[in-house]
């Protein structure tokens, strides 16, 4: 069963996260575990610090496992400022040792002498290094060679080099995951930068709209109207949109998603994001116990769904690949809201309703910039998605 190839087949797949200790309900775990089923045995995780790094690395334990043949993720959390460039870093150090492999594995097919089996294999992975599947298979047969061989030949440089790289013969899939308080606004300098290097590299950033693990603090993300702190009396501005300034570079894959609104669309976008040989970004919209949800956290999914069924929140995805096919890069995947809800999902949380207890007449005022800032978002949306190319 190709796990990946639908909703159903990909929850089948192991979870390599589980048990994380985050709060019941929380609308960043589901995605964080999905990463894990479909790349987790070939994982490497840069992530921020935040209610991610809180769940996913407090010792004495971790939430992160391996599956039955012993591969997981490899996970590491550095700073809140530097997690993109961390996780450039990683991906950069792997692919200078894979480089080494594939110079050494040349030098010994142009030295001669080689048993054409062993040729042959080290030709298709020089071939096929940046594809998961084949490395694999490729892995598991030249690993106990290079090692037999290390072992009776220990004065050959190269096979001592060889059978000490084995670890990498397998392509790795970088994820670099944090909330919106790290990509929006601290971290963005860092994020703007990896994005812009071209490098292939996969962001998750699973965007609650507030400084979740801090005690829920305004943020670049949180929308006009939302009550948080540094914005008791309601934000005032509009949410940044930070995919779309992603997608102007032109070479990097965006998608908007929310797994409890379309969860096709949601595995879809992860599955592009990774394939894409470049930057990704996947935005989660992730609801989180400080949104207050008059229905409970057992409803975040839920609420998902309403987000996008009123407007609220958008799914989309930006694919440079379609570009070079003569095909419009940007996709609309969301459905054409009903408006008429959209005041009633505000006044269901308790981050919006709260203003309308302490300052109705500015609540009402603040409501309205709301919802209209979701319509000129969804407009623009929509004139991208109309271009003909």
């Amino acid at each position: 069963v190709d796990v990946s190839s639908n909703v159903k087949n990909s929850q089948f797949a192991t979870p390599l996260f589980e048990f994380s200790g985050a709060c019941s309900g929380c609308g960043e775990t589901p995605y964080v575990k999905l990463v894990s089923q479909l790349f987790g045995d070939h994982q490497m995780v840069a992530n921020a610090t935040g209610c991610t790094s809180i769940y996913s690395g407090s010792a004495p334990s971790t939430p992160y496992t391996t599956n039955e043949k012993g591969r997981g993720p490899a996970w590491a959390n550095s700073l809140f400022e530097d997690n993109a460039e961390y996780g450039l870093g990683m991906n950069i150090a792997v692919e200078k040792l894979r480089d080494r492999i594939e110079r050494l594995m040349k030098e010994v097919i142009n030295g001669g002498g080689l048993p054409e089996t062993i040729k042959a294999l080290f030709e298709e992975w020089i071939a096929n290094r940046n594809s998961y599947v084949k490395t694999r298979d490729l892995a598991d047969i030249l690993t106990p060679i290079l090692k037999e061989y290390a072992a009776v030949t220990p004065h050959c440089e190269h096979g001592q080099q060889l059978a000490g790289l084995t670890q990498y013969l397998v392509k790795r899939s970088q994820w670099i995951i944090g909330g919106d308080g790290w990509a929006y606004d601290i971290g963005f300098g860092g994020l703007d930068h990896v994005l812009a290097s071209g490098q292939n590299v996969n962001v998750l950033v699973v965007d609650t709209e507030v400084y979740s693990n801090t005690g829920g603090q305004s943020s670049k993300s949180t929308p006009a109207g939302a009550v948080a702190k540094f914005a008791a009396s309601g934000k005032k501005i509009r949410k940044k949109d930070l995919g779309m300034i992603a997608a102007t570079y032109g070479y990097v894959y965006v998608a908007q998603i929310a797994m409890g609104a379309n969860q096709a669309q949601t595995l879809k976008a992860l599955r592009e994001a990774e394939a894409y040989n470049g930057p990704s970004l996947v935005i989660a919209y992730s609801p989180c116990i400080s949104h207050g949800l008059k229905l409970g956290m057992g409803h975040a999914q839920a609420e998902q769904k309403a987000a996008v069924e009123c407007g609220y929140w958008h799914l989309w995805r930006y694919d440079p690949r379609l570009e070079a096919e003569g095909k419009n890069p940007f996709q609309l995947d969301s459905k054409e809201p009903d408006w008429t809800k959209f005041q009633d999902f505000l006044k269901n949380e308790v981050r919006f309703s709260s203003l309308l207890k302490q300052f109705p007449a500015e609540a009402v005022e603040l409501f309205k910039v709301t919802e209209a800032n979701a319509k000129w978002r969804l407009e623009g949306y929509k004139r991208l998605a109309a271009q003909v190319f």
